[in-house]
């Protein structure tokens, strides 16, 4: 067993699902900090890994499918930054595979003497959502085996307007942005440099994180004012149109039912104002639409 020191800048942290949203943000948040980077990849020839080689990170191949390549991948790691991925049937979601993959990912940590976990999950809100309880049982037994654990549940990304996702909603199209949020009421979102951040500090600081749950957004406009804010950045008309229950319902029962617990007032709580105090230059839209977010759905508007 090799015991991990936290905090150790010298020794890596495991970056999981680094060719992703989150995990590929995160990894160049650390490298940007001059942190060493292992990225737990599949394929080390995919653009997305080799582009995260010439960044600064060593690859190591792993699957959280084959617990036995996951070990492996920790020796002499520090910490570890874990986006279990999800899993899916014709049913849904399939919450049994995903907490495996959650839980083989944590026994190897905790075998390999890793005493911090960085775990980004998903927002909470006032009742359980479609898709959370394979999420929530992993928080758990993250707790319950790591001795220094942060939990981070974001909302919805603002680089979801760029449309590419596994459901065939968001993304602007024909000048409309269509969705499950009623139009004028507040719907926050977070920028993924955002999450990477928040994940930053608590590699830093890993004893002021330690056993914290962060509820994080960066903003919540309504989708009306969203679509005001993205055309007035892009110079390109878009406005809001809320999905129906039959038009949620034509997507998946998983959307229908998401659409009628929000419309029954459940909703994401992200304390935005005391996130701002841990990190104050936490984004707002316009913030990231001038970073980067115009000229990337620019770049992805279709006609």
């Amino acid at each position: 067993m090799t015991t991990s020191t936290s905090g150790n800048p010298d020794s890596p942290i495991l970056v999981t699902g680094a060719t992703g949203k989150q995990g590929g943000a995160t990894a160049r948040r650390l490298l940007a900090a001059g942190r060493a980077v292992r990225a737990l990849v599949r394929d080390p020839s995919a653009p997305a890994a080799a582009a995260l080689e010439a960044a600064g990170a060593q690859l190591v191949r792993g699957d959280f499918d084959d617990p036995a390549s996951l070990q492996p991948a920790l020796d002499g790691a520090v910490a570890v930054f874990a986006i279990p991925p999800s899993a899916f049937g014709p049913a849904g979601p399939d919450t049994n595979l995903e907490v495996a993959r959650g839980r083989a990912l944590i026994d190897a940590a905790a075998t390999t003497g890793i005493q911090q976990v960085v775990l980004s999950t998903v927002a909470s809100a006032s009742t359980a959502l479609p898709g959370s309880a394979g999420k929530a049982l992993i928080e758990q037994y993250l707790r319950d085996r790591i001795a220094l654990p942060t939990v981070l549940r974001p909302v919805r990304f603002m680089t979801n307007y760029l449309g590419v996702g596994r459901i065939a909603i968001d993304g602007i199209a024909n000048g409309v942005h269509r969705h499950l949020f009623p139009p004028h009421e507040p719907m926050q979102i977070i920028a993924l440099e955002d999450i990477a951040e928040f994940a930053a500090l608590a590699f830093a600081d890993p004893p002021r994180f330690a056993g914290r749950t962060l509820e994080l957004a960066g903003d919540q406009p309504t989708p009306v004012e969203a679509a005001a804010a993205i055309s007035e950045a892009t110079g390109v008309p878009i406005r809001y149109e809320q999905l129906t229950d039959d038009e949620a319902a034509a997507i998946g029962p998983e959307v229908a039912d998401t659409r009628k617990r929000w419309q029954a007032g459940h909703r994401w709580h992200a304390d935005i104002e005391a996130l701002r105090v841990i990190h104050p230059g936490l984004r707002t839209l316009n913030d990231w639409l001038t970073e980067s977010g115009a000229a990337a759905i620019r770049g992805h508007l279709t006609p």
